[in-house]
């Protein structure tokens, strides 16, 4: 088998995103205001949110009267060159890296979204999904408003210039009431950095401040950390902040009783640097490995992780059960988009590229493999195989949260139900399907402890089907093309 038999271009891997296995990003977004140099410093916050979404980028800046904004497809690294950022110039910018998780792939459906309305421009930067998006546009269309894309986001731009001459902040509560789902929105015009969240608080957003004065908003921690400003608290749920030559304001947009923080992004989306939703995304990690090893009762000589999906809740479950850890499969970093294949058979080569065994590790032992999720649960598949082949005599899998089993509504493109191997598979038979000797997940309640034991915190919809709002189960990612 030659690699050179799966070169692909880069304009193909966008089709390919699709075929993935594992869940998918969302977004991540990021804002600036009162830096001399705002696009700049967005550039830096979102290449550390890269790891929320790689299909496309933009910012758009303003010097408080003129708004410049640039986008395109690809990483942030690639989208923006310095001649670039140095067009987008003003003390206000804006930022938004992109997983579709409503429309296409395409730029037309690139963010932060810009629009010119009544004498003023808005730029709208979103990461969730809004459940009632359908309905709304389809009124929207009805009383002849004319839409450019296919995002769900859009609706939000429609919604604040319909009601735009109560002013800014009144426009922002009228739009809050009208949509349901999940939203963590950032927004900017010519003079000021808005931001503004659901009340149920399902995505990550806060509030950052520089030694300059300047303020930053973003969706993870992380992104402050990498541009040495100081995490002031977190945009609260069903808040507005306005940041403009009068500091930061805070109003109330819309209350809800419960709040319904996403979980995943504690598993699976949110870097383990940062803190989010007031906890430790490393420490949270680890403590469900802790919890798998009060759960499980695994004879094994070493645990491993497959890099970087499970390492942290490896390193957490080896500390308590005290079996060793072993990096005994290795990851390829410098792999880029050439190598990431379309049809089954290429997907496998893809897999062996990205990550070999060691075999020397390996052969002879009883293996523990530690995992954050399974989803479709073909690549875990592939990857049993390759330490199957290595010589492991006996294979077990620890997943460090409990079978997913329900689509997410609310910004996370995970597979329909019947792409879902749990929600057609039990344990055993998924056990056999993934070719392991032991399969055990992480229970919900034990989940619940390791996150504080506080249910009504959380959404879990993923995992019991229990949907925090209602739900229209016809809505697809596609459904507005």
């Amino acid at each position: 088998m030659n690699p050179s038999d799966y070169h692909i271009n880069c304009n193909d891997f966008w089709k390919f995103r699709r075929y993935q296995t594992g869940p998918r990003e969302e977004c991540g977004i990021f804002g600036a205001y009162g830096n001399v140099d705002a696009a700049k410093l967005t550039y830096f916050g979102l290449y550390a949110l890269q790891h929320r979404g790689q299909e496309s980028a933009g910012i758009v800046s303003s010097d408080g009267k003129r708004v410049t904004e640039y986008k395109a497809m690809g990483l942030v690294s690639e989208v923006f060159q310095e001649n670039k950022l140095k067009e987008l110039k003003g003390h206000l910018a804006v930022g938004h890296v992109r997983y579709s998780t409503t429309g296409s792939s395409v730029l037309q459906n690139a963010q932060p979204f810009c629009v010119n309305h009544a004498g003023c421009t808005m730029a709208v930067a979103h990461n969730g999904n809004l459940v009632n998006a359908g309905e709304i546009r389809a009124e929207l269309e009805n009383d002849g408003s004319i839409f450019q894309t296919t995002m769900d986001s859009e609706v939000i731009v429609h919604l604040l210039a319909k009601a735009w001459k109560m002013g800014i902040r009144d426009a922002i509560c009228h739009a809050m009431k009208m949509i349901k789902g999940a939203y963590s929105v950032l927004m900017l015009t010519e003079e000021a950095l808005i931001g503004f969240r659901d009340p149920l608080g399902f995505r990550p957003l806060c509030i950052g401040k520089l030694d300059n004065g300047a303020y930053v908003l973003t969706s993870e921690t992380c992104a402050l950390d990498l541009i040495q400003a100081e995490y002031v608290r977190d945009v609260e749920r069903g808040e507005i902040v306005i940041i403009d030559d009068n500091g930061l304001q805070s109003f109330t947009g819309i209350q809800a009783e419960r709040r319904a923080n996403c979980i995943f992004e504690f598993i699976y989306f949110a870097r383990p640097d940062s803190n989010i939703f007031g906890k430790n995304v490393y420490t949270f990690r680890k403590s469900l490995g802790a919890a798998l090893a009060q759960e499980s009762n695994m004879e094994a000589d070493f645990v491993m992780p497959f890099p970087d999906s499970g390492n942290y809740a490896a390193v957490g479950y080896a500390q308590a059960a005290k079996m060793p850890l072993e990096l005994a499969v290795i990851r390829n970093h410098y792999v880029g988009r050439t190598f990431i294949q379309p049809s089954q058979a290429m997907r496998d080569f893809g897999v062996r590229i990205k990550l070999n065994p060691v075999k020397d590790t390996i052969r002879g032992k009883r293996v523990v493999i530690m995992e954050d999720s399974i989803i479709r649960g073909t690549t875990s598949r592939t990857r049993v195989k390759a330490i199957r082949d290595a010589g492991a005599r006996e294979i077990s899998m620890l997943v460090s949260c409990p079978p997913t089993r329900f689509p997410c509504f609310y910004g996370i493109d995970f597979p329909t139900r019947d792409e879902l191997i749990a929600s057609k598979k039990s344990v055993e038979e998924i056990r056999d399907y993934l070719g392991l000797d032991h399969l055990q997940y992480l229970d919900l309640d034990s989940m619940i402890k390791a996150a504080g034991g506080r249910r009504d915190r959380f959404c879990l919809a993923c995992f019991n089907g229990n949907y925090p709002t209602e739900i229209d189960f016809n809505m697809g990612k596609f459904s507005f093309e």
